[in-house]
């Protein structure tokens, strides 16, 4: 008879915990969203605003605050943001404290190829929109294959990731041929990169130019610069 009582006074117990378990589950889910956090994962500039991230997230008129958390369902906005084109990933969770939290790794744009209507190709080499709310600072891409510039890639790559590169060329010109023509800022000259392989050795060779040819002052009195051949730099005078 007490072991009765023992295993009545057991399952009631469980059953009390189940049942507060449930109706705080139940009351959490019914509070609303205290607040939006969102956080840009990348150093570039947002090519989103906070309100369309918010609209991207719940498809009606209202606020993200003024939804209830039952009524969310995370992977469906997850995949709303990741349509975006701007938007390379995201991530959406809800914290502890109540705020819906999104993380936004943006797309990377490495060059804007000048067309009709204009476009940016990014780290991965697809083509992205211009945004309505940053422009980024890469170089301008004109040439032959405006559709496609899918083989010069590695080298916006690499211009992206040399700070001096990075910072002095504004424009790429590809030719007929296949070769790539670079267009510096401030000095006048061209640079006949070639076709877009040894990159790493034709930098280097340029930067050692352009570093001699500065320290003598002679740097401006030139009309073109060739780096085709990856053992030398052969370099036309005005």
């Amino acid at each position: 008879m007490k072991r009765s009582i023992e295993i009545v006074k057991f399952i009631f117990l469980l059953g009390l915990i189940a049942f507060l378990f449930g109706f705080s589950k139940k009351r959490n889910e019914a509070r609303k969203l205290t607040k939006l956090e969102i956080e840009f994962l990348d150093e570039n500039s947002p090519f989103i605003t906070y309100n369309t991230v918010n609209k991207l997230l719940i498809q009606s008129q209202d606020k993200v605050t003024n939804v209830g958390k039952e009524t969310l369902v995370l992977k469906k906005m997850e995949q709303r943001l990741q349509e975006n084109a701007m938007v390379r990933d995201a991530q959406v969770y809800i914290s502890v404290d109540g705020a819906l939290g999104v993380q936004i790794e943006q797309r990377k744009p490495i060059g804007r190829v000048s067309a009709s209507p204009s476009y940016y190709i990014d780290a991965d080499g697809k083509k992205m929109p211009l945004s309505d709310v940053y422009s980024a600072r890469v170089p301008i891409i004109n040439g032959t294959s405006k559709d496609n510039f899918t083989e010069i890639v590695p080298l916006l790559l690499k211009i992206n990731e040399d700070e001096f590169m990075k910072t002095s060329v504004v424009g790429l010109n590809k030719k007929a041929n296949g070769d790539i023509e670079l267009e510096l800022r401030k000095t006048g000259f061209k640079v006949l990169f070639g076709k877009p392989i040894n990159i790493d050795k034709k930098f280097q060779n340029f930067k050692a130019f352009y570093k001699k040819t500065k320290e003598d002052s002679t740097l401006y009195g030139y009309n073109l610069v060739n780096l085709k051949f990856e053992s030398q730099v052969i370099a036309t005078k005005k």
